[in-house]
Parts: structure tokens; sequence; C-alpha cells
């Protein structure tokens, strides 16, 4: 089953600062919720993968995330979780379950650091929607460098002012 990566990354390819998002851009949540919850097929959903970081990140009141099937990967198999979200030890094994599930349309993966430096190596990941920052931020977590050998950029938005931040919305395909 293919998946696609969703982040947004300042200049410097920062995500992140102790497990917080370093900027405030309400359009981009919503670039990221209209993403991960569309669906060409009213009677399917999405789902996304993320590890245990990312899901600690999100605020209580967001988790699970709405509308989409939600997997969190942890080495750690007695880590709880609320009903409906699934645990798993791998891209690798919750792909394989998602692909049995006749109601899933796409699958997202959508952080940390860690799955997205496997991730973008990984055979099924196709696709990156991608919010580059136009600034730099104080980052202890980074996104992984695009090759461009095995990623072509496919769209790019205009440039976006929020909160005076500027930033665009990239798709890159793979090739």
């Amino acid at each position: 089953m293919n998946f696609a990566l969703v982040a947004a990354a300042e200049k410097n390819l920062g995500i992140g600062f102790q497990n917080r998002l370093p900027w405030n851009l309400p359009s981009d949540l919503k670039h990221f919720s209209n993403i991960t919850t569309k669906t060409g097929d009213p009677n399917k959903q999405n789902a996304v993968i993320m590890g245990r970081k990312t899901w600690e990140s999100l605020p209580e009141k967001h988790r699970p995330l709405k509308n989409r099937l939600n997997l969190v990967l942890s080495r750690r198999a007695d880590f709880a979780l609320p009903a409906g979200v699934q645990l798993f030890d791998s891209i690798d094994s919750a792909l394989q379950n998602l692909s049995t599930n006749p109601q899933i349309e796409s699958v997202f993966l959508i952080g940390g650091a860690a799955l997205f430096a496997e991730a973008i190596h990984h055979p099924a990941c196709t696709k990156i929607f991608l919010t580059q920052i136009e600034q730099s931020f104080e980052c202890d977590t980074f996104f992984p460098k695009i090759d461009p050998q095995k990623f072509q950029l496919a769209t790019e938005s205009e440039i976006q002012i929020e909160n005076g931040v500027q930033f665009r919305f990239l798709t890159f395909h793979k090739k």
C-alpha cells in the first residue's frame, strides 16, 4: 500500500522544537486537515501514521485526529492509546494491516523526524506534501533532504503570509 508524507518545514528543514511546532499557521493546519481527510469515495476514510512523540505532541483535544484512522508507531507494546487508535511497531506492519482494510482510501505518514527519515526511502512512499516555510526557526528535529533523483516537484502554490510568516505548499511525486 502506497503512502504520502505530510510535513511543514522551515528553510533549514526544521520541523519542530521541544515536541512542538515553532510557528503558528492555522491555514497550514487547515491544509494538513484537508489533505489527510479528503477522500474521493464518501464511504471511505484515510489513515494517518505517526510516531509516539508526534502523537504526544498533538493537543489532547485533537487526539485522535478526527475523520481519519489514527495509527501510532512505538517499540513499546504496552503504550496506552484510546479506543480506535491502533498501535504498531513498524511502518511495514501498519501498512500490512491497512492493506487488508477496504475502508481505507489513502495513507499519510505525518511524523516525526525519525519516521520521516525512514519513510522517505521506503518503496511505498510515492508523494510528499510539504509546507515550505520561507524563514528560519529554532528547531531540534528535522525533515530529511528530498532527493531530486527520486522525487520531482509537481505543484507549488503562491507564497502565503500568515502571522508574519511566508510559506508555500509544495507537492513532490516519486519519479
